[in-house]
């Protein structure tokens, strides 16, 4: 009687086994539907508008920077420290990682982070010796915390040992005190199931925060693919009792889609998950949009 060649399950889907993934897009996309319509008008308030000023985090991810606009970049969070000394300032500057020293050297405030894309951002298609080095020298330099794509093919691949490896060789290069953040570029993945388990693969990494797309895609965020992430924090939190952060970026193009992250963080996740430090927003165009409507007036001071 021949041998039956069992292959023994790894470890990694052993962690996905404890987690639901009978998910569909149509019930995420009803749930999602009844939190905007019952719930997003009690959030629409100048105090959350506020909080939400001190979740952005300014980004400048242009062909065109430069150290000198990079420089001006920076000086305007200064002057906004100044100038609007009762608002909250940004959580953070995000630049590419060239330009995380000129960062350093140029922001007087304190409390705002220096966050650097890194990895080989956005595409990830690039060496994993280079997305190590790239994102230590970055850390050199001065930035606090840094932005990863994952490796978007070998996840679709089902190449989940690559996508745990990768992100696990790059949170090592972050080292113990700067927080690595995960894009999960969910306009590629397509369904819920599949953006609920990177995820849960990003956190079991060591993932600090997941985030949803670059920005240089579309579709970017969504309110469907937010929901389904913070369902897995949730369920990754009550299993771990890790609390992992949650940044929706690319495609905040109103005061409005800040409101509905921000609702779903509440609904699903809870006042826990309601600080600047837990829910970030990845945008530019949206500080000026939340500034003009604190202050009654538009604005466009960045």
């Amino acid at each position: 009687m021949s041998e039956i060649n069992i292959k023994p399950t790894s470890q990694i889907e052993e962690a996905l086994k404890k987690y639901n993934l009978d998910i569909s897009n149509a019930e995420v996309s009803e749930a999602v539907k009844k939190i905007i319509a019952e719930k997003v008008h009690e959030n629409d308030t100048p105090e959350v508008k506020k909080f939400l000023m001190g979740s952005v985090e300014l980004t400048t991810l242009k062909t065109t920077d430069s150290d000198t606009s990079v420089m001006a970049f920076t000086e305007k969070v200064n002057r906004f420290d100044e100038e609007y000394p009762t608002l909250p300032h940004v959580a953070t500057i995000c630049v590419y990682p060239k330009y995380a020293k000129i960062v350093a050297e140029t922001l007087e405030v304190d409390g705002v982070e220096i966050a650097c894309v890194s990895g080989s951002f956005p595409s990830s298609q690039s060496l994993i010796e280079v997305k190590t080095v790239e994102t230590a020298l970055a850390v050199k330099d001065g930035a606090t915390e840094i932005d990863i794509v994952q490796p978007v093919g070998s996840f679709l691949e089902g190449d989940y040992d690559t996508v745990v490896d990768e992100i696990q060789q790059q949170k090592e290069a972050c080292g113990e005190d700067v927080p690595l953040k995960v894009i999960l570029e969910t306009g590629c993945l397509k369904t819920a199931k599949n953006i609920k388990t990177a995820s849960l693969l990003a956190m079991y990494a060591g993932a600090d925060y997941i985030k949803t797309s670059t920005g240089k895609l579309e579709p970017a965020a969504t309110p469907e693919a937010g929901y389904v992430m913070c369902q897995a924090i949730k369920e990754y939190y009550d299993e771990t009792g890790i609390q992992i952060g949650f940044k929706p970026a690319g495609g905040l193009n109103s005061v409005m889609d800040a409101l509905i992250y921000y609702t779903i963080v509440k609904e699903v996740l809870g006042e826990r998950w309601l600080t600047n430090k837990y829910l970030r927003l990845g945008t530019s165009r949206l500080a000026n949009m939340l500034l003009s409507e604190v202050v009654g007036k538009e604005v466009k001071f960045f």
